[in-house]
């Protein structure tokens, strides 16, 4: 890493009063949980139906049994725990220069390490509901049941995640577009900005002191004001 890019983004946090951190599944590979889209990610897993299709919402209301195996072995990651990337995050928000994180990731690990004002675009394991009354169950719910967790209702208890076929949540993604174009400094990390509609996001971006931070190049890094190729928990990490 260039140590003067470096410099230059620890200026730009010092001045800005309105920074946002919007990031993606990058984030949380250092923390040890599985790009879904890497190398050895879960796209790249065999299952008898390919993983787009397991966490899709047609395929949970059919083959709920199969979800949820599924489910519990590939994207709940209960002992990982928030790395240097996430403890600068909230930092930054405590001493009221971060405005807002919004992130892709579903693990909860920007709360974990002390963010308050999390926008979770796909939502989060630690959030679990009942189909039919709309009870709240919290992640150890799920995890602790075989097969298939059921309300006392007896209705399936299903996480409050975004699976495929769903769209996001629309009062959320509006406060997501207000603070990115708010932002006097945007954080971009851990994503290749592929997916949509999340990646859109980066389009309502006023600013001058756009940041990414990726280890391959994005849509976006000829717009970037600062770009790194190296882990994010290196850039960000206070030094």
């Amino acid at each position: 890493m260039e140590e003067e890019k470096k410099q230059q983004l620890e200026r730009w946090l010092a001045e800005s009063r309105a920074t946002v951190f919007f990031g993606g599944a990058g984030v949380s590979t250092e923390s040890g949980i599985p790009d879904f889209r890497s190398q050895d990610g879960l796209y790249q897993t065999q299952y008898h139906y390919p993983p787009e299709q397991i966490i899709s919402h047609s395929f949970f209301l059919q083959n709920p049994e199969e979800f949820f195996e599924f489910y519990r072995k590939k994207m709940i990651f209960p002992s990982a725990e928030p790395n240097a990337a996430h403890r600068r995050l909230a930092a930054l928000e405590a001493q009221g220069k971060l405005q807002a994180v919004i992130t892709q990731n579903i693990d909860g690990l920007h709360q974990l390490a002390g963010s308050r004002n999390v926008l979770e675009l796909h939502g989060s394991v630690h959030r679990n509901y009942c189909t039919r009354c709309r009870r709240q169950y919290d992640l150890s719910f799920v995890l602790e049941r075989g097969g298939v967790p059921r309300c006392a209702c007896g209705a399936i208890v299903r996480p409050d995640v975004v699976l495929y076929e769903e769209a996001l949540d629309a009062e959320t993604m509006d406060r997501a577009v207000e603070y990115i174009a708010g932002a006097e400094v945007l954080i971009v990390g851990g994503t290749s900005l592929s997916v949509y509609p999340a990646a859109g996001l980066l389009h309502y971006y006023r600013g001058n002191r756009l940041v990414l931070i990726n280890r391959t190049e994005t849509a976006y890094s000829t717009r970037a004001n600062l770009e790194f190729r190296e882990p994010i928990g290196t850039v960000l990490a206070e030094g």
